[in-house]
């Protein structure tokens, strides 16, 4: 499998590569998830996220979600993003980010670049609000948000701890 994920990303295939990205454009209505529908994220925050352009779209380059806020005071926990830069556009709301050491109140309007290895964080401030988020590239946080419900609901109904008869 490796061969074929390295043999896929050489420069000598690139043409083949492009050959599978989509020859005409498309929209995304309003309110809707072009892929998926609407994802109901669980775990640190209940918020809705639409892949309005999926990684699929665009061989990997780029992916673009929007994120409709409804957790006010939760966001993410400090993490990091090793290969992608991420962007984020405020639609609606207020939202407090962390990004390095530095701390950023974002407001209708306005954006912020968070670049690839550093760690950052958001919360949101206001009771609701909506973001545009870019990744570039696209990488596998969109199918992180697409298994991460159900990973969340099959270890809730998983019993703990175990007996010890499933322990071996």
């Amino acid at each position: 499998m490796m061969a074929i994920m390295s043999l896929m990303a050489s420069p000598a295939l690139a043409n083949v590569r492009h050959a599978l990205r989509p020859t005409s454009g498309f929209k995304t209505k309003a309110d809707e998830g072009r892929k998926h529908g609407h994802l109901t994220l669980k775990g640190v925050n209940g918020n809705r996220l639409d892949v309005k352009i999926s990684g699929s779209d665009t061989d990997g380059d780029l992916a673009i979600f929007e994120q409709t806020s409804l957790s006010q005071g939760r966001g993410t926990p400090l993490h990091v993003h090793p290969a992608q830069d991420e962007i984020f556009y405020v639609i609606d709301g207020s939202y407090q980010f962390q990004v390095g050491d530095e701390t950023f109140r974002l407001e209708k309007g306005e954006t912020i670049f968070l670049p690839r290895n550093v760690p950052h964080a958001w919360t949101q401030l206001a009771e609701t609000g909506k973001m545009i988020v870019i990744l570039q590239p696209a990488g596998k946080l969109e199918n992180f948000f697409v298994t991460w419900p159900d990973w969340i609901i099959s270890q809730a109904r998983r019993k703990w701890p175990p007996s010890s008869a499933t322990i071996r």
